[in-house]
């Protein structure tokens, strides 16, 4: 078969465009054809985006959209509207954390294109309830994670070696985090904490670091995906506080390493952790909890392994060879 894969696409930066290269690399090796087309670019080339993704679907039997909110929201406007006028198979997959926002200000426009796919793919039961409440169809897979059993280390207990990798945007709240680590360092002055990503609040994050008085806070910047567990492994506890969420690869990808996951319990993401049995949460912006969380991580070591070991069972759930079989069927495939 030959799918099409579309969405705003950025090479090596994990996120939609993780997933979206994880998922052709295994279409690929199972020997079907799957290449990606991208919407992303300029107001002026994205005016013959029309013109030329029909171009070039017509080739495919399957058009398989990954879309999210906002400007996130064009593949499936794009992908949509030619895979109906080309009459071929179209499945869209739902990113989108801040779906609830969106829906409710777009319905109409919402309504309009995911009543015209074949399949509608959401990733949690999050996002299922989203669906449920505007009366559209949909089925639940989860996202991949590509498991390397030599990545995993069990760490019989853990440091004060703290990491983030969201990007430096106002929702993902980092601040919250710069805050709670500033009140870890009073008890543990040893400890370190290491930030990955760029973004529209990097130099404030900085500036906030430095207000702060935090020592051994490293900003390491954007880097490659495939460069991330090399800096999990250095790391013991994965640190995420965004405001909103919907199912965040970057805590897969800490648990399948041997992190322990602190996490704000928002959107999509208690569908993934159970708190205190795969991870633990956090209502959102306390940072005062996250702190005693980070404390509680280190002088409990026992526990903290439990709950490592729970998480590093929890996620076998993620493999390829778990998911495949229902994105067969979406795309019309035998199992």
């Amino acid at each position: 078969m030959k799918i099409l894969l579309i969405c705003n696409y950025r090479p090596g930066v994990g996120g939609i465009s993780g997933q979206v290269e994880l998922l052709q690399r295994h279409l690929r090796e199972e020997g079907h054809t799957a290449d990606i087309f991208s919407t992303k670019g300029s107001a002026l080339w994205r005016l013959g985006l029309f013109y030329r993704l029909r171009k070039v679907a017509k080739e495919y039997d399957v058009l398989h959209v990954h879309c999210c909110s906002d400007w996130g929201f064009l593949p499936a406007i794009v992908g949509v509207t030619v895979g109906r006028r080309l009459r071929r198979r179209i499945v869209l997959t739902y990113h989108g954390g801040g779906g609830e926002r969106f829906f409710a200000k777009h319905a109409r426009l919402v309504k309009h294109f995911l009543t015209r796919t074949d399949t509608n793919i959401v990733l949690s039961g999050f996002l299922g309830t989203l669906f449920d409440k505007y009366h559209l169809p949909y089925t639940v897979i989860p996202n991949i994670i590509d498991f390397d059993d030599s990545q995993f280390r069990l760490r019989e207990s853990l440091q004060p070696h703290f990491i983030c990798t969201r990007s430096h945007e106002v929702l993902y709240n980092i601040p919250c985090i710069l805050r709670a680590f500033g009140t870890v360092q009073a008890t543990h002055p040893e400890a370190t904490l290491t930030l990955i990503g760029d973004g529209s609040e990097h130099k404030a994050l900085k500036a906030l670091s430095a207000q702060l008085g935090l020592h051994n806070t490293t900003f390491i910047g954007r880097i490659n995906n495939r460069e991330i567990f090399k800096y999990l492994n250095q790391a013991d506890i994965l640190l995420s506080t965004p405001e909103i969420d919907n199912m965040p690869v970057s805590l897969l990808e800490a648990m399948n390493v041997g992190l322990l996951v602190i996490s704000t319990k928002v959107g999509g993401v208690p569908y993934m952790i159970n708190d205190g049995v795969t991870g633990l949460l956090v209502d959102s912006d306390d940072s005062a909890r996250l702190a005693d969380l980070m404390c509680w991580s280190i002088e409990n070591p026992t526990d903290a392994k439990a709950i490592i070991l729970n998480a590093r069972q929890e996620i076998t759930k993620y493999r390829w060879e778990h998911i495949k079989d229902q994105l067969y069927q979406s795309y019309g495939l035998p199992a």
